[in-house]
């Protein structure tokens, strides 16, 4: 059983093309699976779409009314799952579906305990509009956070991994969007792999990535820098 976690905000117009890829992609593998919208009370339609699409596909939506942000809810996503692995993913079809097989397979073969979608490896590739700023807004923080997890795509929030090794709730402290680099440097676990996958750029809707968030992400870093020194982290 694979749950497919995606947290959303305003994303109506793509749920159908999210549960349709995912559809596709597992389509004829050996596993059942759970598509698990984790909705921050978007109030765009989104639930009527959700109940829509559960009359064919295996999805639901959970509405958080009191919570908001892209890492509790990916949290509370993989709290609320029923798979053996947990594959988290964008809303915003960024992130292609299609790797999920291989993703998944990794972490059955035992080859690997938390497995990446990634850019930056050999193989991967990004859109080809991207100008060089967006460019370096994405390679410089994964720079910064190498050094915490040694994975060529750190800044990924496309993962897969055993809802078993999931850290406790209780040792996450999560501000902003990037929860991925918090679960590995929290968790134990030791065999990392990336698998390479082509960044798509958003078609529908709009960026949810602001100066906030991106100040956001730096003050995580430097709560999770300050945990794997053993230092107090500051607020």
């Amino acid at each position: 059983m694979i749950s497919i976690v995606v947290p959303t905000y305003k994303e109506a117009e793509n749920l159908p093309h999210v549960a349709r890829a995912v559809a596709d992609a597992l389509a004829g593998r050996p596993w059942t699976y759970e598509l698990l919208f984790i909705d921050d009370d978007s109030q765009d339609g989104s639930e009527t779409i959700c109940a829509e699409l559960a009359k064919t596909h295996p999805v639901r939506m959970v509405v958080r009314k009191d919570e908001r942000g892209l890492a509790t809810a990916v949290i509370h996503g993989i709290e609320a799952s029923s798979g053996d692995v947990v594959v988290v993913m964008d809303a915003d079809l960024s992130h292609p579906a299609s790797a999920i097989p291989a993703m998944v397979e990794r972490l059955e073969r035992g080859e690997s305990d938390f497995v990446l979608g990634s850019r930056y490896v050999e193989g991967g590739t990004i859109h080809d509009d991207w100008s060089a700023f967006r460019k370096l807004n994405s390679i410089i923080p994964s720079l910064l956070a190498r050094p915490l997890c040694h994975l060529r795509d750190p800044m990924s929030g496309f993962f897969a991994i055993r809802r078993e090794d999931m850290p406790d709730s209780s040792r996450l402290s999560p501000i902003g969007y990037k929860i991925a680099l918090e679960i590995f440097v929290k968790g134990e676990f030791q065999r990392p792999s990336e698998v390479p996958i082509h960044f798509s750029d958003r078609q529908y809707g709009e960026s949810k990535l602001s100066l906030k968030e991106q100040l956001n992400f730096l003050r995580h870093l430097v709560r999770l820098y300050a945990y794997r020194l053993h230092l107090s982290a500051p607020s």
